[in-house]
C-alpha cells in the first residue's frame, strides 16, 4: 500500500470514525496523514488490518505496559489529569521513534479484534426478536469472536432510557444505549434462553493472560473512560464462566459448526465489525454458506459491514429467506436504529 492510500485512510479515519468520539485520535490521525515517516511505519501492518486502529492500539498498549514518555500526559486512560493545552503530535512522533522496533513488532503480529461490549446493547434486542419469533432457545455461533465478550450478551443488563432494566439484572455489567430512529422494542423481557454458544477467531484472545488482556484494552480509545470500565467488568464476568472459543477460520468452519447445533434450537450466526476485514470472495462464501444452511434448517444471520455499515438480519424459516435491515448503529453501541416490527 503506497503512502497516498495510507494518507487517505488516516484522513477518512479522522473524519468518519473520530469525529465527535475522540479529539485526540482525530488530531493525531490528521497529522499522521501528512507525515511520510509515520506512514512508512504503518507499512509494517498486516494486510487487511484497519491500520489506524492498529497503530493507535500499539502505542496505547505500550503506554499501558508502563513505557515512560511525556505522551502519556495526553492520555486520560493513563494519567488522572491530562494536559489541557498543547499539540500532542510532536510527543506522538517522538514516542514512535523511541519505541519504533516495539511498534513494528506489534504491527506485524497483532490483530484489531472485537472488544466492544457496548455493541451488545443492539445485539440484545435482535436476539430477543429472534426468540419471540421462533419461541425456541438459541444456539450461537460468533465469527470473529476475539475473547468472546459479545458472545456473553445474555449475561449483561441493559437500559434504553425507558426507566426499565433488561437482561441479567444481577450482572456486574450494565450497558446503556438509546434508540435513535424507531421505538424501543416491547419484547425485551424475559431474556432469551441460550442453550449453546461458540466463538471462532483467527486469533483467540485469552483474557486470563495479562498481555492479551492489555492488548484488547489498548484498542479502546483513551478518552472513553466508561468503555474502559465496562471492558474490565465484562472481563470479570467472562472469567466466571468463559465461553467455548475455537481458533480458526470461522467462515471455513461454519458448516461443521452449524452441524453441531441441535435442531431443537434456533441457530444464530452473528458478527459485528468483522466482515470489513474479509476479502470480497470470503464475504460471498459466507453468504453462500448461510444460504445452504438455511435450506436445511432455521437460521438467522446478524451482521454489518458486508454491503454497508448498517446492521442486518437475514432469516431462513422453513426454507423461506427474509432479509431485513435493523438500521444504523453507533460503532460503540451508544445508539442504534430499530426498524424491525413488534409481534402481536
Amino acid at each position: 500500500m503506497d503512502t497516498n492510500q495510507l494518507k487517505k485512510i488516516f484522513e477518512d479515519f479522522a473524519a468518519i470514525e473520530c469525529e465527535g468520539s475522540s479529539l485526540l485520535y482525530k488530531t493525531l490521525a490528521l497529522e499522521i496523514a501528512e507525515d511520510e515517516e509515520l506512514l512508512n511505519l504503518c507499512s509494517h501492518a498486516q494486510e487487511g488490518q484497519p491500520i489506524p486502529n492498529l497503530l493507535f492500539g500499539s502505542v496505547h498498549y505500550l503506554l499501558f505496559q508502563g513505557k515512560q514518555h511525556h505522551l502519556q500526559a495526553f492520555y486520560p486512560s493513563i494519567v488522572a489529569e491530562t494536559v489541557q493545552e498543547g499539540d500532542p503530535y510532536p510527543f506522538f512522533q517522538d514516542f514512535c521513534e523511541v519505541y519504533r522496533e516495539e511498534i513494528i513488532a506489534l504491527l506485524r503480529t497483532k490483530l484489531v479484534q472485537t472488544n466492544e461490549v457496548g455493541r451488545c446493547a443492539y445485539l440484545y434486542p435482535a436476539f430477543c426478536h429472534i426468540h419471540q419469533k421462533t419461541e425456541k432457545p438459541l444456539s450461537l455461533i460468533e465469527i470473529g469472536s476475539s475473547a468472546g465478550l459479545q458472545l456473553l450478551w445474555d449475561q449483561y443488563s441493559y437500559s434504553y432510557g425507558t426507566g426499565k432494566n433488561y437482561g441479567n439484572e444481577n450482572s456486574v455489567v450494565h450497558l446503556t444505549s438509546k434508540v435513535r430512529e424507531g421505538s424501543v422494542p416491547d419484547f425485551l423481557t424475559p431474556p432469551p434462553l441460550v442453550k449453546d454458544r461458540v466463538g471462532v477467531d483467527l486469533q483467540i484472545s485469552d483474557l486470563t493472560d495479562e498481555e492479551e488482556y492489555l492488548w484488547l484494552k489498548a484498542l479502546i480509545w483513551p478518552e472513553h473512560k466508561e468503555r474502559l470500565r465496562t471492558f474490565d467488568k465484562a472481563v470479570e464476568q467472562l472469567r466466571i464462566a468463559p465461553p467455548k472459543l475455537i481458533e480458526g477460520d470461522g467462515v471455513a468452519m461454519l458448516s461443521d459448526l452449524a452441524g453441531n447445533s441441535s435442531e431443537d434450537e434456533v441457530l444464530c450466526i452473528f458478527h459485528t465489525h468483522v466482515a470489513n476485514q474479509m476479502p470480497e470472495a470470503v464475504k460471498t462464501e459466507l453468504l453462500q454458506k448461510v444460504n445452504r444452511i438455511g435450506s436445511k434448517r432455521d437460521v438467522f444471520h446478524i451482521y454489518n459491514n458486508i454491503s454497508d455499515r448498517k446492521l442486518h438480519m437475514d432469516s431462513f424459516i422453513n426454507g423461506i429467506k427474509e432479509e431485513r435491515t435493523i438500521g444504523d448503529t453507533e460503532g460503540h453501541g451508544r445508539w442504534f436504529d430499530w426498524k424491525l416490527p413488534s409481534f402481536q
